[in-house]
């Protein structure tokens, strides 16, 4: 269960890509949209608030319940499978951060 993405795994990754199209910040008008995709069945999926509208950051509580491990107390997630990653959308392609730091830099 190492590497499971969670709100701490975002906010290092945030850290990492500060400053480049790697970060929700950095979108507006670029047609990225913030999204996650679970690698091993290639599911992309944007990033939604609790009650399903899309939200403008990561956020973890709108992913689907399948790709939910722990939860806390409360029912909030707490943690998704390690094949999720975080990236962007884009006319209907999966960006990874990665890739969306360096298309935003051209």
């Amino acid at each position: 269960m190492l590497n499971l993405m969670t709100s701490q795994r975002i906010r290092r990754e945030n850290k990492r890509f500060e400053g480049t199209g790697g970060v929700s910040q950095h979108h507006q008008g670029t047609g990225f949209v913030p999204a996650f995709c679970d690698t091993e069945t290639g599911r992309t999926e944007l990033s939604r608030f609790l009650g399903g509208m899309p939200a403008p950051i990561h956020l973890l509580c709108g992913v689907p319940d399948e790709w939910v491990v722990t939860r806390t107390a409360a029912g909030d997630v707490a943690a998704v499978k390690s094949s999720v990653v975080a990236g962007f959308l884009r006319d209907g392609r999966f960006y990874t951060r990665d890739e969306a730091a360096r298309a935003c830099a051209h």
